[in-house]
């Protein structure tokens, strides 16, 4: 592939199915009402959608032998009546049909509706906008253009790489809409984790600063943020949620942060919570990885509903060095990325090579040392000091396994700071320990990718045990016993996947040393627009240009139902 060529190359897949994907697809085999070599050939396509739903796919693509083998078998129709839908070259497990069928209707229905309350006249439309974003001249003002789809449309994707000013075009727009429908408006502010949704809140409350509108205007632009869990109202012991489609939300604007984050299920619940005449506005990324459950949504609706995005091209906050590293990982330039890391072009990007385990000593000692410092003076000041401390350096891996995986990067950095004789690892709860949550719990309020960090309660109130102290999207602080937070692990390194939705002022993106179908560009662009300040990588040039050869999209039939409307009924 010629460097800076965007060709769709998919990396190689893994061959080897999991239990899982084997059992179900012998269960479904079992009952497909084939024999012989039809049910083997059966049990085959079944396996290899399971495995298709594991890599992030919501459906299979099949030939059309396999797809006349399918529809001989009274388990699977065109229709959501059976457990399997075959619609065209597409195979479905009935669920992910459904959802992605009444997500297309109901983002087609949301994309057609033009806003008629604003029935401001062209002149009126380029008075507003260049009021406050200022006339357009020779340069495109792509923050003018999103602002100008957010006004007249109900469903708006916002579209653009960290530092375009995704968050102070949604402020204007805000600021736009209560001026102009009223200051009743009632607005939501969400995102998918409860990290992001604390960005969010962030970046929100730092737009305000300077931003010309009315006092009044600016009073009701909302400054707190929840996750889209908390958002649509948490269900003990179930899958649904308070809000749907009987029992619609009560926001007029939803504003989402982080969307390619967000699954299929989770979009399509979304979606269908909103009451008529909302609004949706989605922010994201499309260059990013996908969400890690199935589909791509952010993607999906971004190819298929042009006339409804506003991408923004000009970054504003990135060091050129950043912008330049991500700019060629987004190309699969995978020769000018190793230049910029290997060279002296810029100073805050770099590879690392033999020392990269005093690196990450040097500055898990720094955060140790801010551990301590809270220790002496249990204060809620002191308490988010160490959350600030921690986000400030982040490793993050491709894998789980293996020197350079999560496991290994965890146990090196616990070997490390022991060595400065810190107590790591003579109990499973230590001072300082910092983990991710990976099973949610609705009770608690604890949800897959929060972070806590295991420090002594000796507040006024505590008992002086060992607690988890999680930081809210609020800026209140929580804490538990160890024993009752849900499934954990210890994340002084953290997968690029789950690091979605984070920031950090400083990152070290460890690659593996084998090539592998875990690696592609869109992994390694993640990675590094994590980072705030500074990008390090470790990886041999064969590794990392191997890696941006390739991309991974995610197969479904969203885009094309959105294109055909075929989300508006049964096939």
């Amino acid at each position: 592939m010629e460097p800076g060529s965007k060709e769709t190359v998919l990396p190689p897949r893994e061959q080897q199915p999991r239990l899982l994907d084997l059992h179900f697809a012998r269960f479904m085999a079992a009952r497909c009402g084939l024999a012989g070599g039809q049910q083997r050939g059966f049990q085959t396509v079944i396996q290899s959608l399971s495995q298709a739903m594991e890599s992030g796919h919501s459906c299979l693509k099949v030939n059309e032998d396999e797809a006349a083998l399918l529809a001989s078998s009274p388990l699977v129709s065109a229709t959501s009546a059976t457990p399997l839908v075959l619609v065209g070259e597409r195979v479905y497990l009935q669920r992910y049909y459904v959802y992605e069928r009444r997500l297309a209707a109901k983002l087609k229905a949301l994309a057609s509706t033009t806003d008629t309350e604003l029935g401001l006249a062209a002149a009126n439309w380029s008075e507003l906008l260049d009021r406050v974003f200022g006339p357009e001249g020779e340069e495109p003002d792509y923050q003018r253009r999103a602002a100008e789809v957010a006004l007249k449309k109900s469903l708006c994707i916002i579209s653009g790489g960290p530092g375009t000013g995704k968050t102070t075009t949604v402020v204007k727009i805000i600021g736009l809409l209560l001026e102009v429908l009223g200051c009743e408006l009632r607005i939501a502010l969400a995102a998918p984790t409860g990290k992001a949704a604390m960005r969010l809140q962030e970046s929100i409350g730092n737009s305000l600063q300077g931003i010309e509108f009315p006092a009044e205007i600016v009073e009701r632009i909302p400054t707190s943020a929840s996750t889209l869990h908390r958002l649509l109202g948490v269900r003990k012991n179930s899958p649904q949620f308070l809000h749907n489609a009987d029992r619609p939300l009560g926001w007029d604007v939803v504003v989402v942060d982080e969307a390619s984050m967000i699954d299929l299920a989770m979009m399509s619940k979304l979606v269908d919570a909103l009451p008529p005449g909302a609004r949706l506005i989605l922010l994201g990324d499309k260059d990013q990885l996908a969400s890690v459950e199935s589909g791509a949504v952010l993607n999906d609706c971004i190819k298929s509903l042009p006339d409804n995005t506003g991408e923004l091209k000009k970054s504003y906050r990135f060091d050129a060095g950043i912008k330049a590293l991500a700019h060629s990982i987004n190309c699969g330039d995978g020769e000018r990325a190793w230049q910029l890391l290997a060279g002296d072009e810029f100073t805050n990007i770099s590879l690392l090579r033999n020392s990269y385990f005093r690196f990450i000593g040097d500055r898990y000692l720094l955060y140790m040392q801010e551990v301590q410092r809270a220790v002496q003076q249990m204060t809620h000041g002191g308490i988010v000091a160490v959350f600030s401390a921690f986000s400030r350096f982040q490793v993050l891996c491709a894998g789980r396994h293996g020197a350079r995986g999560v496991q290994g990067i965890n146990a090196c950095v616990e070997k490390i700071i022991k060595t400065y004789g810190y107590e790591v690892g003579l109990a499973p709860w230590y001072l300082g320990r910092p983990v991710m949550i990976t099973a949610n719990d609705y009770t608690l309020g604890l949800f897959n990718g929060d972070i806590g960090i295991c420090l002594p309660d000796v507040t006024p109130d505590g008992d002086g045990t060992m607690k988890v102290w999680f930081e809210k999207p609020d800026g209140s602080l929580q804490k538990f016993p160890p024993y009752r937070i849900p499934r954990c692990e210890t994340v002084f390194g953290m997968t690029i996947h789950k690091s979605q939705g984070s920031e950090f002022s400083e990152v070290l993106i460890m690659l593996p040393e084998e090539e592998g179908p875990l690696l592609n560009r869109q992994l390694v662009y993640t990675g590094v627009t994590r980072a705030k300040e500074f990008a390090h990588i470790v990886a041999s040039k064969q590794i990392l240009v191997y890696a941006l050869q390739f991309d991974y999209p995610r197969y479904s039939g969203l885009a094309d139902m959105l294109l055909t409307g075929d989300g508006e009924k049964e096939q």
